[in-house]
């Protein structure tokens, strides 16, 4: 009985497929729905810390088990749906907004390859829970239907709140998705493949970095990553001192807990895919070995990888609590104004280092950059700034002699 156990767990981790749905379960159980909690948490810390006071600190040792607390607060609250709502679509908004931000880690290379002993010599199993021919596309494929999340929650709420909320959200993600598919495109034409494996191995291949290539493109999916997660200074789908609670204004107990779940775990995912594409995934120089595909050279890749993606968590918490909310011209005019065309500047500039057989050199790379970079400030020196957000025609204050205030129009 012992040998047959045995036998199976042999065949079950040698083979792709169930090993495959190993490791996702044990991303998707582990570290993303724990990691979760942590965040939420952490940034409560982190923003205590920033606006001088000591965070959550009561429950546990240092306040440790405030996510387990608020899970149980969720758990326990009544499950309440509004008589007015538009009940089905209620429902379905948070699973829509919570599980869409989760399909993204199926194509992540987590820790390269694995040679079991028992394995033939060369045989290897990968540790990502699917290979695909279409990794880049399938990121953005995804990534967009997060998108119906929000918008069917602002509708199905009917709430004047919620609906202006769920609209702004719509078009603000829409808006990003353009520039982030353009700086990955341009990626894309340097690596000249779509499979994120691909592309993390050739980068610990040559052991540069591809944020070093292309810094433009890095920025441009940070911005855009950031806007398509609803995270400030983008967050004007639920900025409360105008729309109280945005598109999820109605929702309560676990069903509103699903939307920031859904939110962290699309920042795990943005993080994860910017480590693959420009910061190597799991190399890093000197402690990790491209040849190396035993357990423990897996299981240090593995902690490596997540490591730079808790890196990227703390910058996009410091962002948030850093940096003031744009108003929604702004943002609308950074994404088609600004980014969009220097993502289309990236894309001819790496097309042409294709063509003349330089892609692969940094000087060439960094040439383009710059040289987008420059255009993007002369057009943006040029372009001449809408008047928004200012009363032009004010009348001249003046202060009369007995010490109040008249108004008297301007000559």
């Amino acid at each position: 009985m012992i040998e047959a156990l045995m036998d199976f767990g042999r065949w079950f981790l040698a083979n792709q497929f169930t090993f495959s749905i190993l490791m996702a379960a044990i991303v998707l159980l582990g570290p993303l729905i724990n990691g979760c909690a942590i965040c939420i948490l952490a940034e409560r810390k982190l923003s205590g810390y920033i606006q001088d006071r000591k965070g959550p600190n009561r429950v546990g040792p240092w306040g440790l088990l405030q996510p387990l607390a608020d899970g149980i607060k969720f758990i326990l609250k009544e499950d309440y749906t509004p008589g007015h709502v538009d009940r089905p679509t209620f429902i379905l908004a948070p699973a829509i907004a919570f599980i869409t931000a989760l399909l993204g880690f199926v194509i992540v290379p987590w820790a390269g390859e694995i040679h079991w002993p028992w394995m033939e010599p060369g045989q290897t199993v990968s540790t990502q829970a699917a290979s695909l021919d279409v990794g880049f596309l399938y990121v953005l494929a995804v990534g967009s239907l997060a998108v119906y999340g929000v918008v069917l929650a602002g509708w199905s709420s009917n709430n004047k709140y919620a609906f202006y909320g769920g609209m702004r959200a719509t078009a603000q993600m829409l808006s990003y998705e353009v520039p982030l598919g353009l700086a990955l495109l341009a990626m894309l034409l340097i690596g000249g493949s779509l499979r994120l494996e691909v592309l993390v191995a050739e980068q610990a291949s040559t052991g540069l970095w591809w944020v070093a290539f292309q810094p433009i493109a890095f920025i441009m999916v940070l911005i855009a990553s950031l806007a398509e997660a609803n995270r400030a200074p983008f967050d004007l789908a639920e900025c409360e001192q105008e729309l109280i609670a945005g598109f999820h204004v109605e929702y309560g107990s676990m069903k509103f807990a699903m939307f920031p779940l859904g939110e962290y775990a699309h920042m795990m995912t943005s993080a994860a895919i910017m480590t693959a594409v420009f910061f190597g995934g799991w190399h890093v120089w000197g402690l990790t070995d491209p040849a190396d595909t035993t357990l423990f050279g897996a299981l240090l890749k593995f902690t490596v990888f997540w490591a730079k993606i808790a890196a990227f968590i703390g910058l996009f918490m410091l962002i948030r609590w850093t940096v003031p909310r744009f108003r929604y011209d702004q943002l609308m005019r950074v994404a088609w104004k600004s980014m969009v065309p220097m993502g289309l500047g990236l894309v001819i500039g790496n097309g042409l280092l294709v063509y003349m057989g330089w892609h692969k050199l940094l000087a060439a790379n960094l040439a383009v950059n710059a040289a987008v970079f420059v255009l993007a400030v002369i057009v943006s020196a040029m372009a001449k700034a809408p008047v928004t957000g200012r009363q032009v025609y004010m009348p001249a204050v003046q202060v009369a002699p007995g010490g109040g205030r008249s108004a008297a129009p301007r000559a």
